[in-house]
Formats: C-alpha cells, structure tokens, sequence
C-alpha cells in the first residue's frame, strides 16, 4: 500500500481536556486518513457510561469510537499502549495482564483493527526480569493467544528510549527475531530511535557523548538488519533540545522518572519544527525507514507534548494543523507515494 497519514488522538489533545469527535473532526479536516486510538481515550467514553470503567463500558465506548471514525470516514490503525507486560515477576499481576489482553482483544474487533501496541516494559527493576529468556516467552505467549483469534491480532512491540530492559531498536529486533511468530512485530518511532541513540535531555548539549557518529552507524545497522515485512507502521515525530539539562530543579524533572521519560511526555514534536527547537536527526532515521527498508503503509504522528493538556479550545485544531503539515513536508521531502 502506498503511505497513508495517521495521527494519535491523544496527540490532539489529553482525554479529560478536548472531547474525542472535535478530535477526529479536526484530523480529518487536516488530511488525516487513520488513528491510532489511545485507550485513555476509550477510558474516559466508558466512565462517562451509568457503572463508570466496566468492561462492558468498554466495549461500548470501542462501538461509540468506531462509529465516530466511520462517520468520518477514519481507519483505526491500532490501540495503544498494552503497557507493563513482559517480564513481570509477580505471577498474578502477569495473569491479569493476560485477561486484559483478552478485553483488549474485543476491543481492537470493535474498533476495526488488528494491531495492538505494546510498549516496552519501563517498570522498576525490581518487578521486571532482564532475563531475555523469560521476556520472549511472555511474548510468544501472547502473540499465540492473538494468533488464535478470527481474524489473528497482531503485536506491534516498541522499545521505548528508556525502557527499564529493552531501550533500542536492537533490543526489540532481537525480541521480534526469536518470538518469531508472523503476528508479532514493531512500530518504528523515529522518536524512540534516536532519543536513545543520539540524545541525553539530561546532558548540557542535550545529545549522548559520540551522538552523531552512533546515530550513523545505528541506521546503516538497522538498515541492514530489519525485515521491514515486521514494521506493522512507523511514527514520526522530533523533539526540542532543551535550554538546560532535564536534572534536579528543571521543570520537567520528576524524582521516579528517568529524563528520557520526563522530556518525551512534555516535549515532542512534529516532523520538520525546527522553529519550535527540533534537533533529533529525524530526517535521516525516516529516509532509512522510507527508503532503505522501502516501508510502506501507515505513517502516524504519535505526539506527546505538554501543550496536549491545553484547555484552550483550538489545541485540537491547532495539533492537527501542525501534524498536517508534517505529514505535507514529508511528502515533499521523500516524494512519497500516496493514496491521494
């Protein structure tokens, strides 16, 4: 399929702030033709139901949402985030997880997709193994009970730049690599690659000691080394250097936080806003995606700003507009094929 443009509804403005259907009209209205939904989204239709946050609530608020996108002629390309799964210690807190993987497996049937995202595991060290061992088979097991759904679920597995075990995109290959089940891939988050390889909120510069050359090598390494038949879709988004480091006494500083964490919740950005502080090579991490894996498909702009939580009625409108004309300077950039 030629690339399509998507967009996260939080990335339009938080739940609890900016009401989803203003949320979908103003991705429409700016070019977007699929959304990822963010299950606070879905959380908030459901409590808002007589019982509040049942799962029959749930399944509600996933036909309302559906209904909505279709209305505006919208595909859902996935769900997300599946948080804190893999490599749980405790027995019965991974069983839950499992159960809530069943509720959210009607959901995503409802929804009219077939991807889950699940993020990887940023949960102290003290309730997650580093055993890689064990985190495969959490994810085998998994990917087995979607696989057995009609039509199969499929796992879009993404290593978070400050995930506690699994923070590169060479960790998740090598995950996706030995699950090796034809439902379990990855969202590729331009983000989340060189947020980890090429900067450091926390360091004065905002970037990693050897940040260019590392950044080099990691995308002629993933170039070579990704089947890009397991890149489910891909988000493309940038973030802004900081003024000073993400340390003690900076307003985004949060104690149990690692900076990455803190600095991705409050201060990304759309492709190309370099008048807004961009400085991640996002260029080069998307051409490696775009054009040495040849990818193809949805191409989602997963913002986290603070600027989500905005109570102003034009945040909506205003994400949308910005993300549209990201997704506008990627076409020129790459001289896309698309649907249009």
């Amino acid at each position: 399929m030629p690339c399509r443009p998507a967009i996260s509804s939080m990335s339009l403005g938080r739940a609890w702030v900016h009401e989803l259907p203003n949320k979908l009209d103003q991705a429409v209205k700016h070019g977007f033709e699929g959304i990822e939904v963010f299950y606070e989204d879905l959380e908030y239709i459901a409590k808002a139901r007589a019982g509040g946050l049942t799962d029959a609530n749930k399944l509600a608020a996933a036909h309302t949402i559906r209904a909505l996108c279709d209305e505006r002629d919208l595909a859902v390309i996935g769900l997300q985030p599946c948080l804190h799964y893999e490599g749980l210690k405790d027995e019965r807190e991974h069983a839950a997880r499992i159960d809530k993987f069943k509720l959210w497996f009607r959901l995503a049937k409802i929804l009219g997709t077939d991807i889950v995202q699940i993020p990887s595991n940023f949960l102290p060290a003290d309730q997650i193994t580093s055993d890689l061992d064990t985190l495969v088979a959490d994810m085998v097991e998994v990917a087995d009970l979607g696989a057995r759904e009609e039509p199969p679920i499929r796992f879009a597995y993404e290593s978070l730049c400050w995930g506690t075990y699994v923070d590169t995109w060479e960790q998740c290959w090598e995950m996706i690599r030995r699950v090796d089940r034809p439902n379990f891939g990855t969202c590729l988050d331009t983000f989340n690659i060189a947020g980890r390889v090429y900067a450091d909120p926390a360091a004065a510069s905002g970037k990693t000691a050897n940040a260019d050359a590392d950044m080099a090598a990691s995308i002629a390494r993933l170039v070579k080394t990704f089947d890009v038949t397991k890149v489910f879709y891909v988000q493309i988004v940038d973030a802004e250097r900081l003024d000073k480091p993400l340390v003690p006494g900076h307003e985004y500083y949060v104690a149990d936080q690692p900076a990455r964490m803190s600095w991705s919740r409050n201060c990304r950005l759309f492709y190309g806003e370099e008048d807004r502080g961009a400085y991640l090579p996002v260029k080069e991490v998307t051409r490696a995606l775009l054009e040495g894996l040849k990818f193809e498909g949805w191409v989602s702009m997963e913002l986290f700003n603070r600027s989500m939580a905005d109570p102003s009625p034009e945040t909506p409108a205003e994400h949308a507009r910005r993300g549209g004309e990201a997704w506008k300077r990627l076409v020129k950039d790459f001289d896309l094929k698309t649907a249009a």
